[in-house]
């Protein structure tokens, strides 16, 4: 688990980025742009070699990094879910599984925070990363085009809340100290949706996806 802080260290977007590895293949989830020196450094030092860089979503707070990592890293592959509509080069779709090494992640559709949201489980792991589908007592927020919380309602409800109540969650966005939490923690302080997610409202009104770049867009004033 690798956080993205305030420049000039990083881009400050808060932002998780995680490393998982097996039989010295790796993946990579939601890289950052200002963070891929680390990203490259942290690989070498483990004598992994980085197969595919995935991204949950169509990142509006961030430019991904997947992009660069893939210039510096020939071969690499990158990964997003085909209802983002965004490019890349494997277009993710539910019930699919990501292989490295022995090890699976299985891929869940959890759109609401925007059409294209994906959480990724791991069942070796009892561990579930979930983008911003799924935050640190809260949830992402659903303004963004394409946004809808009766979606990520159902989302969270039907693809996240029925994996084991032990599943440990690793959400995209927190502190610098890093956050993970439990079902069972979840549950016991109280972070149970009503009816719907909240809303949340912000000057960023659309992002524009391409050729593994995620660029926010701001309304004009």
């Amino acid at each position: 688990q690798l956080f993205d802080g305030d420049a000039p260290d990083g881009g400050g977007s808060s932002t998780y980025t995680y490393i998982l590895a097996d039989g010295g293949a790796a993946v990579i989830i939601d890289p950052v742009l200002e963070q891929v020196d680390r990203d490259l450094a942290a690989l070498s030092a483990s004598g992994l070699t980085l197969t595919l860089a995935v991204n949950t979503h169509c990142h509006a707070d961030h430019i991904t990094g997947t992009g660069e990592l893939k210039r510096r890293l020939p071969g690499l592959r990158s990964a997003i879910a085909r209802a983002a509509g965004a490019k890349a080069d494997v277009l993710l779709e539910a019930g699919e599984e990501i292989g490295f090494g022995q090890r699976r992640l299985r891929v869940l559709e959890t759109p609401g925070h925007t059409d294209g949201c994906l959480s990724f489980y791991d069942p070796s792991l009892g561990a579930v990363f979930t983008g911003d589908a799924l935050l640190i007592g809260g949830c992402g927020r659903t303004d963004f085009q394409g946004g809808s919380s009766e979606r990520l309602y159902r989302s969270v409800h039907e693809q996240l809340f029925t994996l084991p109540d032990e599943t440990t969650v690793y959400p995209a966005h927190g502190s610098r100290r890093g956050t993970l939490f439990s079902y069972s923690e979840w549950y016991s302080r109280g972070h149970v949706f009503g009816r719907y997610p909240p809303l949340y409202s912000s000057p960023l009104v659309s992002t524009q996806c391409s050729d593994d770049t995620v660029e926010p867009r701001r309304r004009r004033r």
